[in-house]
């Protein structure tokens, strides 16, 4: 029987994607030791040598799940340090992760499982402590301009990715209260503290319906706070143009990624017919050879009678 039309055979790349995929399910539900090469290939519908040709095993695909999850959150991370003030970085920050969670919630189980050591650096501990170095230059900076030791920023970075992180495992499964709500008391506890924790915390950068009122900082006096909320008042518009220019970005990026998907569609159709006329010109080349040797075992026949008639 011939393989139907619609079932159209994937191309190497569609292919890898497709396996990176279906692995990426099954080790978020159960763990590099609880999936098999046999799981991963039965539920791509291939035989397994084809999982060892992309892979080279079961170690190979799991290392490529781990460091596009790891490099899709530090990615993140990245970008929202990248804001000018350090109370908007914290909230970005732990939006980032919060939004990560929420939107690849198969990733993070991966990420924040015991690694394999397959993974190599793929562990929650090595990601974490990647994310620190980042914040910990930050925090040097805000000590060194505010009279504290910059020599304890590495401790006190730890801390607070350390803080953030076991909070998003903890969210990833109850999702209560919402994203923007634990982001708010998250930072509402690292930037004020105990002992000045705000009763209503909320963000600053990105609300919901942009109701709340942002944190107060302990202040000394009346001038402190004035100057505090103007600063305050200067970073949302700062904010606010960011988040424009993001979404513009966004789009570009958008269309960018259309006109790329519609490229890849030609490209792989094209091939699509390259191979077809390929597997033709096979077919006429067999069927001209079969004709030859039919002809030469006619021919071989008629001489036989030739040499030895009856």
């Amino acid at each position: 029987m011939t393989e139907p039309r619609s079932r159209r055979r994937m191309s190497g790349a569609e292919r890898r994607e497709q396996l990176i995929s279906i692995s990426r399910t099954l080790f978020a539900e159960k763990g590099f030791d609880g999936t098999s090469i046999e799981e991963i290939a039965a539920t791509a519908q291939v035989s397994k040598p084809v999982v060892y040709e992309h892979f080279g095993g079961k170690e190979g695909v799991y290392a490529v799940v781990v460091d596009r999850e790891m490099q899709k959150l530090l990615g993140m991370i990245t970008e929202a340090l990248s804001a000018s003030h350090a109370l908007i970085k914290l909230e970005r920050a732990a939006l980032a992760l919060l939004r990560y969670i929420e939107e690849s919630s198969e990733g993070f189980r991966i990420l924040v499982r015991d690694s394999h050591a397959a993974s190599g650096t793929g562990t929650f501990a090595s990601l974490i402590s990647e994310i620190a170095s980042q914040v910990e230059d930050v925090l040097a900076d805000e000590f060194a301009g505010r009279g504290y030791d910059p020599k304890l920023a590495p401790m006190y970075a730890q801390m607070l990715v350390g803080m953030v992180a076991l909070t998003g495992q903890w969210w990833l499964d109850v999702r209560k209260p919402g994203r923007e709500e634990v982001a708010a008391h998250l930072v509402n506890l690292a930037w004020n503290g105990l002992t000045g924790l705000n009763p209503t915390p909320s963000i600053t950068v990105t609300g919901s319906r942009g109701q709340g009122q942002p944190p107060k900082p302990r202040a000394s006096g009346e001038k402190e706070l004035r100057e505090f909320e103007k600063a305050r008042e200067k970073e949302f518009k700062e904010a606010e143009k960011q988040r424009q220019r993001e979404l513009k970005e966004a789009e570009k990026a958008r269309v960018r990624e259309l006109k790329e998907r519609e490229r890849l569609l030609k490209e792989a159709e094209k091939e699509r017919e390259r191979l077809l006329k390929e597997a033709e010109k096979a077919r006429e080349r067999e069927e001209k050879i079969r004709q030859r040797e039919a002809r030469l075992a006619e021919r071989a026949a008629r001489l036989e009678q030739v040499d030895h008639p009856e």
